[in-house]
C-alpha cells in the first residue's frame, strides 16, 4: 500500500484521481479510527485511513493541554487488542497516551493516509459504493484531489472535531487576548493576570487550576448546572465503581449513591456557586451527553476562593466582561472551555439521513448507534469515551469481516489493495 501510494505522489493529478478501495475507508486516525482497524486487521479484512493531520490523535497532539492525564484508570482506556504497558501508572500523562497509540499503530501495521481532508462523502446509489473526495492539505505540495470509491465507509471523526466558538456580545471589542481550551498549553504565559475561564466541564475546571499553579487569578463562569464527583472514593476509582454498579442496580439508584458519595467526600458544593443538575450525573450523561467532572484539585482551590466561580455572561466590554448578576469584572485574558462538536453535517452528503441527526451523532442511542444502512458506520460518538468507542470498533470490524471472509472465502488478507479506476468520475 506504501509503495502505490508513494508511486502516485509522482504521477499527475488525473492519473491518480480515483482511488478503488478493496475494503473499507475509515475517516479519522484518532483512538476510534486507530481501534476500528487494529480490529480489521485482526479480521483480515483490508482498509485505507484517511486523516487531515500530519499524525495520528491530532487532538490529543496538538489541541491539548500540557498538564493533561487521563481522569479515568487506563484498563477503561486502553484500546482492543493491545493494554497498555505494565508500567504505567493508573493515569497515563498525555505524553504516555500518544506514546501508546504511536505503538499501537505500529504493532497492528497502520498506515493511514495523512493530510487529506475530507471534503465531501455520499452514496451512489447506482453502483452501490461509497465516493470519498479529499484534497490534500499538506503545505509541501500542491492542491490534489482525489476520490477514494469504496463499499464501506467508517466515520471515525468523533464529537471532538471542531472548537465550539460561542457567539458572545462584545467578544471582538474585549480587546484581550481570547484562547480557545484547544489552543491552551499551559498557565505559563498568563502568570500575573486576571483571567475568564467560560465553561465549568472538566476542561474549564483543569485550566482553572493550572492557571491557579501558575499564579493567574481565574474566574470561572458556570453558567448552568454541573455534577462534581471525586475522581476516588477511598482509593477507588469513581468511575469504576459506577460502572460496577451499572452492572447489578438501575440507573436511579446508581445515581443516587454517587451523590451521596459525593457529598461525603466534596461537601455541599452549591454554596461555592456549582449547582448541580435536578437528575442524577449518569442520567444527565445519558440524557444531555455531559460528563461529570471528576475533580482533580480544583474543588479545593474554588472553596479557597482562589478559583472564583461567578455566573453566566451578559456581555464583554473592552477589558471588561458584564455578567447576568449586573457585577462587572476586570480581566485581561479569555480562556474559552467551551468545548467541541462533530464536524460530519459538513461532509457526509445523504439524503434524508436515517443514521446521523443534525448535530452530527448518530441517532440510535448506546448501544445501537454504531451502523447505519449502505455500509455506514459510526465509531466513536457513543460517549462512552474510550471504552465505547473500542466496543463500536470491534463490533464493525466483526461485522465487516463477516461479509468479507463470506465473499471472499480466504482466511488472511493483511494488506490492503487498491488500485486507479480506469473510468473518471
Amino acid at each position: 500500500m506504501e509503495n502505490l501510494f508513494r508511486l502516485a505522489d509522482h504521477e499527475s493529478f488525473f492519473s491518480r484521481r480515483c482511488i478503488w478501495v478493496n475494503g473499507p475507508a475509515i475517516i479519522g486516525a484518532g483512538p476510534s479510527g486507530l481501534a476500528t482497524a487494529a480490529c480489521l486487521r485482526e479480521q483480515g479484512v483490508p482498509f485505507v485511513v484517511l486523516e487531515r493531520a500530519e499524525c495520528i490523535a491530532s487532538l490529543w497532539q496538538k489541541r491539548t493541554y500540557d498538564r493533561l492525564k487521563l481522569h479515568i484508570p487506563k484498563q477503561f482506556c486502553q484500546l482492543p487488542k493491545l493494554p497498555f504497558p505494565e508500567d504505567f501508572p493508573e493515569y497515563p500523562t498525555k505524553k504516555q497516551f500518544i506514546d501508546y497509540l504511536e505503538s499501537y499503530a505500529k504493532h497492528f501495521e497502520i498506515n493511514p493516509q495523512f493530510n487529506e481532508c475530507v471534503q465531501s462523502a455520499r452514496y451512489d446509489e447506482t453502483s452501490g459504493l461509497w465516493r470519498v473526495k479529499t484534497v490534500s492539505t499538506s503545505a509541501a505540495s500542491t492542491r490534489t484531489e482525489v476520490e477514494y470509491i469504496c463499499r464501506w465507509l467508517v466515520v471515525a471523526t468523533g464529537e471532538n472535531a471542531e472548537c465550539v466558538m460561542p457567539d458572545i456580545e462584545g467578544l471582538a471589542e474585549f480587546g484581550g487576548d481570547v484562547t480557545h481550551v484547544g489552543e491552551y498549553k499551559s498557565g505559563e504565559k498568563f502568570k500575573g493576570k486576571k483571567v475568564l475561564v467560560v465553561g465549568c466541564g472538566n476542561s474549564g475546571m483543569e485550566v482553572s487550576l493550572d492557571l491557579c499553579n501558575h499564579n493567574a487569578s481565574p474566574s470561572l463562569v458556570c453558567r448552568s448546572s454541573v455534577h462534581v464527583l471525586p475522581r476516588e472514593v477511598l482509593g477507588k476509582s469513581t468511575f469504576e465503581l459506577a460502572v460496577l454498579m451499572m452492572k447489578w442496580l438501575p440507573l436511579w439508584l446508581v445515581d443516587k449513591l454517587l451523590l451521596i458519595l459525593a457529598w461525603l467526600v466534596l461537601g455541599n458544593i452549591e454554596k461555592y456557586g456549582l449547582k448541580r443538575p435536578a437528575v442524577g450525573p449518569m442520567e444527565y450523561k445519558n440524557t444531555m451527553g455531559k460528563t461529570p467532572v471528576l475533580d482533580i484539585g480544583a474543588l479545593e482551590k474554588v472553596r479557597s476562593r482562589d478559583i472564583k466561580v461567578v455566573p453566566g455572561i451578559k456581555r464583554f466590554l473592552p477589558g471588561q466582561v458584564e455578567l447576568v448578576n449586573g457585577e462587572k469584572l476586570d480581566i485581561d485574558s479569555v480562556v474559552l472551555a467551551t468545548g467541541y462538536r462533530s464536524n460530519v453535517p459538513s461532509w457526509l452528503q445523504v439524503r434524508k439521513c436515517e443514521f446521523f441527526s443534525k448535530n452530527g451523532f448518530p441517532k440510535a442511542p448506546f448501544p445501537n448507534g454504531w451502523k447505519g444502512k449502505s455500509g455506514l458506520y459510526a465509531v466513536g460518538f457513543a460517549r462512552r469515551g474510550l471504552s465505547g468507542a473500542s466496543s463500536d470498533a470491534m463490533r464493525i470490524a466483526q461485522d465487516i469481516g463477516q461479509v468479507w471472509k463470506m465473499e471472499t472465502k480466504q482466511k488472511k488478507r493483511t494488506t490492503a489493495c487498491h488500485r486507479r479506476c480506469i473510468s473518471q468520475f
